[in-house]
């Protein structure tokens, strides 16, 4: 026997895991023998039917050519047929069960029956058996149509001595009893099999859904959690196999976790050692300014002068950006506080730069009656450093004589933040992009690209949305969404 190579296997698309679940896999792999071994019970099943149907008739056939033969008997140098028509009658009344029968001596020459019951075959008939039965099928033809019969031949030997004779007697009768009957054996036997086939494969869908449920929990462990979530997975129970998947995951993690704290440490130490040279510099070229008369020289000493603001407040948003990772937000906590309170502290400390740039600052619903408090539970330092951010890009792109203002509502559970200028506004197709760290939507201004994107990480690590809207009939909103404290 040769085996199937796996070359073979792996190119049929229901045999191989690969476009699959892992479930519809094992569950062809299981009910198809189920299914083979059904379809080879059943071809058993009817064979052994036939032969036991066979059995039966070859049994009654027997009786009947014995019988016939003694109906023939030898009288001197002949044979006396004592055969009855009433006998003939019954042995040819049933039409859906037709019987045939033949009597000849010597054999193939015709003395009572039918005319068209074919020769034992011809290896019986050369030697023949007396006294016992040969089986064999064969067809013969009635009303013009041929049909199957099963047919036993009795050898009878009789003559004197000196000049033995041979008589041959042959009953056949119609397979058509012998294959209803297997048939129906077959329908009582392939029907309980078919009830216990169909029970086996519930019982084996079940025992895959329940092996497989723990691939299903851990699915659900990995896609329930947020992006930035690197703890280690728990699973509490699971075969041996998923929890060595759990742990080669939980130590990805880790590496993981491991890599991302070191960046955010080196982020936050090169940070760090920058300021204090920076604002160094900044002091040293702000006293070379007013102490210089040569114009060309302020000029060189401007240029070095606004490289370091510039080169400070990208420190600054460095050292924002790594408080705002998942795990800095996270020990520092979050505490219940009036989001209109503290954005008006922000608003009143921005006012000052926005005077020197030009700019008209305001919250736009401040009056003599106090407005009612927006809880939130969120880190205070940082809403009030995102909130920051977007009023300072208003103050460095709108332009001067423009108008920034600050709004704060409370909103279907929502606390809305909106700062909305009257400057030049942002292309429709960078509301997106400018999202994105150290994207740029303008080369004006003094700004290096990490201000919306320091919002909308805050904003996102306390549930928020961030937008942005362009204002009719010039300007931007930028809308920031956060959860109302209950």
């Amino acid at each position: 026997m040769t085996d199937v190579p796996t070359g073979l296997l792996r190119n049929v698309p229901w045999l191989t895991p690969g476009s699959r679940s892992l479930r519809t896999h094992l569950l062809v792999w299981l009910l198809l023998p189920q299914l083979v071994l059904w379809a080879a019970a059943a071809v058993i099943t009817y064979n052994v039917a036939a032969r036991y149907a066979n059995l039966a008739i070859d049994r009654s056939l027997y009786q009947a050519s014995q019988a016939l033969g003694r109906q023939v008997k030898p009288l001197g140098n002949g044979l006396l047929v004592d055969f009855p028509r009433a006998a003939r009658d019954i042995i040819e009344s049933d039409p859906d069960d037709k019987v045939y029968y033949m009597v000849s001596s010597p054999p193939g020459e015709f003395i009572l029956g039918n005319r068209k019951l074919p020769q034992p075959p011809a290896a019986t008939s050369a030697a023949p058996p007396y006294d016992r039965p040969v089986f064999y099928n064969a067809t013969v033809e009635q009303d013009g149509k041929p049909v199957a019969v099963r047919i036993a031949a009795l050898y009878v030997g009789w003559g004197e001595d000196d000049l033995p004779q041979t008589m041959l007697v042959q009953i056949a009768k119609s397979r058509a009893s012998r294959d209803a009957l297997a048939g129906q054996i077959l329908i009582d036997m392939a029907l309980p099999l078919s009830g216990l086939v169909l029970l086996m494969s519930v019982i084996v869908w079940a025992g895959i859904r329940a092996g497989l449920a723990p691939l299903a929990r851990l699915r659900d462990a990995v896609v329930d959690r947020a992006p930035d979530n690197l703890t280690p997975i728990q699973l509490t129970t699971a075969p041996e196999e998923v929890r060595v998947l759990v742990s080669a995951l939980n130590e990805l993690l880790h590496a993981v976790r491991h890599s991302v704290a070191g960046q955010r440490r080196f982020i936050s130490d090169a940070a760090h050692q920058l300021r204090t040279p920076l604002a160094g510099l900044k002091s040293q070229t702000e006293l070379a300014l007013k102490e210089t008369a040569d114009p060309e020289l302020k000029q060189r000493l401007q240029r070095v002068h606004d490289s370091a603001t510039r080169s400070a407040h990208l420190v600054s948003q460095l050292l924002t950006l790594a408080r705002a990772e998942p795990e800095s937000t996270n020990s520092i906590g979050r505490s219940r506080f009036d989001l209109r309170r503290a954005i008006e502290d922000v608003t009143a400390e921005m006012v000052p730069r926005a005077l020197a740039a030009g700019i008209d600052l305001g919250m736009a619903d401040s009056g003599p009656t106090p407005p009612p408090p927006v809880p939130v539970d969120a880190n205070p330092l940082l809403i009030r450093e995102a909130v920051a951010n977007v009023i300072d890009n208003a103050i460095r792109y709108a332009g001067r004589g423009a108008d920034v203002t600050v709004r704060v509502v409370a909103q279907d559970q929502r606390a809305i933040v909106e700062v909305e200028d009257s400057g030049p506004g942002i292309l429709p197709e960078h509301h997106q992009a400018v999202f994105e760290r150290f994207f740029r939507a303008t080369h004006e201004g003094s700004g290096c690209g990490l201000g919306l994107a320091i919002v909308k990480e805050i904003v996102e690590r306390h549930d928020g949305r961030v937008e942005l809207h362009t204002r009719a009939p010039r300007g931007l909103r930028v809308h920031i969404q956060l959860r109302l404290a209950s």
